[in-house]
């Protein structure tokens, strides 16, 4: 009796201590969004490129690029990154990849124009050594009523 008692303890314990780390797995993924966010708003291009993996992409209402063609526009300011409110987000993580949704107000300014749109954001990442590196950014425009299912 003592061992199926020690047994379920530990099944149980290594079950609660599974959750654990994927929650703050998601949470590490919520804060190096919000982190992105705040460096593409400073046109930290040096973070950024640390962060973005060298075959990403970028899909834009305008466009689809890579890495480097994402950096000159943000250290150009041909797209300045003004403010992005976050107002929800979703995390899955499975083994070493991470998507995140995110429902945000976007203010910016687009060649010279300065204009402030709802997108769902899709960011993937993938756990590369002792990091994260951004896979994809995907801009989906939607209406401010949109709502992510958790």
């Amino acid at each position: 009796m003592k061992t199926l008692f020690l047994g379920l303890s530990l099944i149980i314990m290594s079950v609660q201590l599974s959750f654990a780390q994927t929650s703050e797995v998601e949470q590490e993924i919520i804060n190096l969004s919000k982190q992105k966010w705040q460096w593409m708003s400073d046109k930290d291009v040096d973070n950024l490129a640390s962060l973005f993996d060298d075959k990403s992409k970028f899909v834009h209402m305008s466009g689809t690029w890579g890495k480097e063609r994402e950096l000159e526009i943000i250290k150009t300011g041909s797209i300045w990154y003004r403010k992005a409110t976050v107002h929800d987000v979703a995390v899955e993580v499975s083994g070493e990849t991470a998507i995140i949704w995110s429902r945000i107000t976007l203010a910016s300014n687009v060649r010279g124009n300065d204009v402030e749109v709802e997108f769902t954001v899709t960011e993937v990442f993938q756990k590369q050594g002792t990091g994260w590196k951004l896979l994809a950014l995907t801009f989906s425009s939607v209406r401010d009523t949109h709502v992510l299912e958790h």
